[in-house]
């Protein structure tokens, strides 16, 4: 039985597991998704939602708690302009795990750890909803390539 041992530990010294935690939170916010280990995500997924919880604060204290969790300042600001008016209007589950299948090298259970309202398209988040170009027809593609074989053993 488990009574009273809540968290995660993941074979990891404490100063180690928080570090760990830092990286995944920066690179959370950052990418808006990441792919992890189902352990460590479920590990980091309370301290993201806790920080976005925060960031929906606005005030400087919330502002020192971020930082003092991610030491990188441009994610912060990142997360406290533009992720947290996202998250105006939701009272939690800013986070979806999504699962991917085991890792081939040691058989680990992978996951997506995403953040829930993420724009699909890396492209459209930047470059504010650019419409993608339509790529020719793959038929008058084929249709072109034996016109070009024809020519070639004609002329040979």
């Amino acid at each position: 039985m488990r009574h009273r041992k809540d968290g995660f530990k993941l074979g990891r010294l404490t100063q180690h597991r928080w570090a760990l935690f830092r990286n995944l939170l920066v690179a959370l916010f950052r990418h808006e998704r990441i792919t992890t280990t189902e352990a460590k995500a479920k590990a980091v997924r309370g301290l993201a939602e806790h920080m976005v919880t925060l960031a929906k604060r606005e005030n400087l204290h919330a502002r020192r708690q971020v930082l003092s969790m991610m030491p990188d300042a441009a994610v912060v600001g990142t997360l406290f302009d533009t992720i947290a008016a996202r998250f105006s209007d939701r009272n939690g589950g800013y986070t979806r795990i999504i699962k991917l299948g085991p890792r081939p090298g040691d058989n680990a259970p992978m996951v997506l750890l995403e953040l829930v309202d993420r724009p699909e398209d890396g492209k459209e988040r930047k470059a504010g909803g650019a419409e993608k170009k339509e790529k020719p027809p793959k038929a008058e593609a084929k249709g072109k390539k034996k016109e070009k074989a024809k020519a070639a053993a004609a002329s040979a």
